[in-house]
């Protein structure tokens, strides 16, 4: 196995809040790893100190084969990033935005490499076509041409499909995949339930601290979950009051269904009691990664002083 990535003890303070607290994580290279968790919870920070764009306060690591803060540039160099929101200049062409991060990055073979990236993302139609007049799916091409026109070896995605149409989303992750089979390593944020089962493996960031870690289905077998599906008349409305009964941890409409969740079985049968004959009917499912992910946000505490 070869590690991409080796981070022991990381540590992150902005001001009073401690926004990353002793993470430690190991990728293997040609691996899609998903960070989940709340908003504000240190997923973004977590990605900029492993690919060097943070100095963290304390801990130590390295990433592609070099040490994350005495060896930072090396790592950046190294490194595609696509932010959420799309940062390229809109009154230029898809051409010419990749060409001048072409030059930007002092590359050889400029116009052959702009010309191999259009093709490789279907883009070769538009590459005269100004860059903000292009719909949200194709900036995300687009965007995700200029972050791997260099070739990198690492790729971070933060919140790479927000407000894309699910073909597009679908268009995107098939690359990304095919990116990876070639030997890259992509660190993606998401919350987007379908986007974490696609990757190879997740980690669950609870404000600053690693929770959970695995492929999706150890992520869900360890969390000791028992999931009951019931469904019958205005069965997704019970989810509020089944909330609040003791031993459930979540309660969740699923169209006209409801997913019941808790660790103790017996609370749980307890709590669906007085519903539990006919017209409903209860079956046990396995839980989703929506269950707990669920599970996990209601566990976790804020970490604002």
């Amino acid at each position: 196995m070869t590690l991409a990535i080796d981070v022991r003890g990381l540590n992150k303070s902005f001001g009073d809040k401690h926004v990353v607290n002793d993470v430690s994580i190991r990728v293997e290279a040609g691996r899609i790893c998903g960070f989940l968790g709340p908003n504000g919870s240190g997923k973004t920070t977590t990605l900029r100190l492993m690919c060097g764009l943070l100095t963290p306060d304390s801990g130590a690591g390295e990433v592609l084969g070099f040490d994350i803060i005495g060896q930072a540039e090396e790592v950046k160099r190294r490194t595609g990033y696509m932010t959420q929101k799309f940062s390229l200049y809109e009154d230029l062409t898809l051409a010419e935005n990749l060409a001048f991060t072409a030059r930007v990055y002092g590359l050889d073979r400029r116009a052959a490499r702009v010309d191999a990236s259009l093709e490789r993302l279907g883009l070769t139609s538009r590459r005269g076509q100004l860059a903000g007049t292009l719909s949200g799916g194709w900036k995300q091409r687009l965007a995700l041409a200029n972050a791997t026109l260099h070739e990198p070896q690492l790729l971070l995605l933060d919140e790479p499909t927000a407000g894309v149409d699910p073909k597009a989303r679908r268009t995107f992750w098939d690359e990304i995949h095919a990116l990876a089979a070639e030997g890259l390593t992509v660190l993606v944020s998401t919350h987007y339930m379908d986007e974490a089962e696609r990757c190879h493996e997740i980690a669950y960031i609870s404000y600053g601290r690693l929770i959970a870690r695995g492929t999706a289905a150890e992520v869900i077998a360890a969390s000791g979950l028992i999931t009951l599906r019931g469904e019958g008349p205005e069965a997704d409305r019970l989810a509020h009051r089944l909330a609040e009964a003791p031993g459930v941890e979540t309660a969740a409409a699923f169209g006209a269904a409801i997913h019941v969740s808790g660790e103790d079985r017996s609370a749980l049968e307890a709590a669906i009691a007085p519903w539990r004959q006919p017209p409903y009917r209860w079956t046990e499912v396995a839980p989703t990664l929506e269950d707990v992910f669920i599970q996990l946000m209601g566990r976790s505490q804020d970490n604002v002083s």
